[in-house]
């Protein structure tokens, strides 16, 4: 294998896969990326055996075929040092990749392509497309609720549902869950649902672009492809039962506030300033046009803030972890927001106004 390339067209693609690989692996080789050379297209691929990440791109010159495996962070931390518009000149002689580059020179040690493991996408159970904007959006607006590393295996991750003309997104931690759904072009009448690990998603999330390129979501029995432009990437799916989301979306939501979202967020932020450090729990009181956030925490200090709201139901006090309001509230695009409330032990609805696409319900707690 040889070939000559611009510093610039390999340390973005580089960039693109060098998430997946972890500081400490099991086996050497997991450490390394895998260059693949057919004619005139390199694929570089990383895993560690959960995640796989493949990106494609063209190699100029007259390059000569081949595939080796060489160590990822070396490889990299060389490219990107390197001065802009430097020439890389790549070969590979036994078991060592030769690289020149001005007067630097560099000596890799490598591991045998064929030892690379490979994740196998196995059979297809579904199919669907969708715009690239569109999935990073319904990606962003639901991960921050997913669990870390809880007991329940399957709620640390998000699930996607598919049906004919619908994904949905949905993750919980078993305090708050977050939905988002979108439509999309699936072409089949059964519901199917799949549980996509973190670490997928949040890799998956950082490759996603605000484009309106079509993405194709591949499901197979275990595993989850995704094939955009230049990138494949592939992720272990969690065999397990999502919990029944739709049961959680509190129905009796008697009493509504309306609000500004920015103005009810930074309340919330200022007030959760004096909150416990560790439970983080706010006590909202509401009463006729009037929301006010009171914070303690162990030092007897106390933060309180009254913002105007629109609100006509009856005086109500209710606990909860401000952190988890804020996420909302964050991820909340409109000016104004709902936030709709049963009784002193019920979920809060959150709701951006005059929208159903996505919505939060956060458990309250005991203060």
């Amino acid at each position: 294998m040889k070939f000559s390339i611009l510093r610039e067209d390999i340390l973005k693609p580089l960039q693109t896969i060098s998430g997946v690989i972890e500081r400490r692996q099991t086996m050497p080789i997991l450490s390394n990326i895998l260059l693949n050379l057919q004619g005139d297209e390199m694929t570089m691929t990383a895993t560690d055996l959960e995640v796989e990440l493949i990106t494609r791109f063209k190699i100029g010159g007259s390059p000569t075929s081949g595939s080796t495996t060489v160590p990822a962070r070396k490889f990299a931390d060389i490219c990107r040092t390197l001065p802009d518009g430097a020439t890389l000149e790549v070969q590979l002689d036994g078991d060592r990749a030769k690289i020149k580059s001005g007067r630097s020179r560099f000596t890799l040690s490598t591991l045998s392509a064929d030892d690379y493991p490979a994740i196998k996408g196995g059979d297809k159970v579904s199919e669907l497309s969708l715009s690239e904007q569109d999935l990073k959006r319904i990606i962003n607006k639901t991960q921050f609720s997913m669990a870390q590393q809880d007991v329940r295996y399957y709620i640390n991750g998000l699930l996607l549902e598919v049906t004919r003309d619908r994904l949905c997104a949905v993750a919980t931690d078993g305090h708050r869950m977050s939905m988002c759904e979108t439509g999309a072009d699936a072409n089949q009448d059964e519901k199917m649902q799949f549980i996509v690990p973190r670490k997928g998603i949040l890799e998956l999330a950082r490759l996603l672009k605000d484009t309106e390129q079509s993405v194709r979501l591949r499901f197979g029995s275990n595993h989850l492809r995704v094939e955009m432009d230049d990138i494949q990437f592939t992720t272990k799916l969690i065999d397990g039962k999502f919990p029944d989301y739709e049961r959680v979306i509190p129905l009796n939501v008697s009493n509504k506030v309306t609000g500004n979202t920015e103005s009810l967020k930074q309340t919330l932020i200022r007030t959760s300033i004096l909150s416990n450090e560790k439970y983080r729990g706010i006590r909202i009181v509401l009463s006729p046009d009037s929301l006010q956030a009171v914070a303690h925490n162990p030092e007897m200090e106390e933060a309180e803030e009254t913002v105007a709201v629109d609100y006509k139901g009856d005086n109500l006090e209710i606990g909860f972890n401000v952190s988890y309001i804020i996420d909302a509230l964050n991820a909340v695009e409109s000016e104004d927001v709902e936030m709709c409330f049963g009784d002193a032990n019920s979920s809060c609805l959150v709701l951006p106004k005059n929208a159903d696409r996505y919505k939060y319900v956060i458990m309250p707690m005991r203060l």
